[in-house]
């Protein structure tokens, strides 16, 4: 094999790896959760959403879920977007709501110093999910 073709394999090995993989795996996942909720419970449009959640329970959920959305394995045992979200949904959630997530994923991955085509493409997969979320 010539070094150029073992540049080309290793590129496309790249440009194959998962985001789940692109952002740093298990360990990624879990510090992203982790100041993602600092945020969102710090944040008065969407915090009254969590009052009465238990958040260690919570951020198993969100871990094991971003997990499987970002290409990692796949150990998530809850309830679907639509399901887990129809509570929320009856009591307000909204578009204004995800946006201030979605916000708050963003400033997340930029505070872990993620690359801006990352974030990018974080973002894609959450709003491909914001009408399920939403019960649209």
């Amino acid at each position: 094999m010539t070094e150029s073709s073992e540049v080309n394999a290793s590129d496309s090995e790249i440009a194959a790896a998962s985001l789940y993989d692109k952002l740093g795996g298990d360990a990624a996942v879990n510090a992203a959760v982790d100041i993602f909720y600092d945020k969102v419970l710090s944040d008065y449009r969407i915090n009254r959403f969590f009052e009465r959640t238990d958040m260690a329970k919570q951020a198993a959920h969100l871990k094991a879920f971003m997990t499987v959305a970002f290409g990692g394995p796949n150990n998530y045992t809850g309830r679907s977007l639509r399901d887990g979200h129809a509570r929320l949904v009856k009591i307000g959630l909204n578009d204004s709501h995800f946006d201030a997530v979605l916000e708050h994923l963003g400033a997340t991955l930029q505070e872990l110093n993620v690359p801006a085509e990352l974030i990018a493409e974080a973002a894609g997969l959450v709003e491909s999910v914001r009408g399920e979320v939403l019960g649209k």
